[in-house]
């Protein structure tokens, strides 16, 4: 049986182990693949799962596995994750696609080392126009705590992206916090939902739009 190389993510050599139970795709613990002073994260996987017609029957159980090791990799090191389901042929399959973007590599780690992912959504259970007053104010003040942001189209009255250092995301959650106890405070109120710390999915290019549900 033909197995394919599944890559996870890219990032810088690190000290720190990962979990010692991590799994990932198809229930292969993940390895590091080291080329040019970079890392590779793989796995193993039976190439007949990844044919067309199984990537569209595809469940959610491995993009579940797939953010798995990300997060993993979170907790130890800043990693670009790339999208589910990208695969080569072998270990040099690999070793030539972080050669080809290596120098994009180089600059997305140099940008993002430190840094993390937080998610803002505010759902709309009252008044309209109480909901997206409060939600235009605290995006702007989360705005302000944050290197960068992205807004998504989406049915809530807010939904963003938040760049965040990892040694202000404490404040940061903080100050989400104290926004929630606002919104109990508006009758009928809005209601303010906070995830992570993530990969930074919607600011590495080859990550945006990839991350998990929340």
């Amino acid at each position: 049986m033909t197995r394919l190389r599944y890559v996870y993510a890219v990032c810088r050599p690190f000290d720190a182990a990962l979990q010692a139970q991590l799994t990932g795709v198809a229930g292969v613990p993940p390895k590091l693949l080291t080329h040019h002073g970079l890392v590779a994260v793989v796995s193993t996987v039976p190439e007949a799962d990844f044919a067309e017609e199984p990537l569209r029957q595809r469940t959610d159980d491995g993009d579940r596995a797939h953010h798995a090791v990300i997060d993993a990799l979170t907790a130890v090191t800043t990693p670009l994750p790339l999208r589910p389901a990208t695969v080569f042929r072998d270990d040099s399959a690999v070793r030539v696609m972080i050669e080809e973007r290596e120098d994009d590599f180089r600059r997305a780690l140099d940008r993002f080392c430190g840094r993390v992912e937080w998610r803002v959504k505010v759902y709309l259970e009252g008044l309209e126009e109480n909901a997206e007053v409060f939600a235009g104010q605290l995006h702007r003040t989360l705005s302000r705590y944050a290197e960068d942001h992205r807004l998504y189209a989406s049915p809530n009255v807010l939904e963003a992206a938040y760049l965040v250092t990892r040694e202000d995301s404490e404040q940061f959650v903080e100050l989400v916090d104290r926004t929630k106890r606002e919104a109990d405070g508006i009758a009928p109120g809005p209601r303010v939902e906070l995830t992570g710390p993530w990969a930074v999915y919607s600011f590495f290019g080859s990550g945006t739009g990839c991350g998990p549900r929340s």
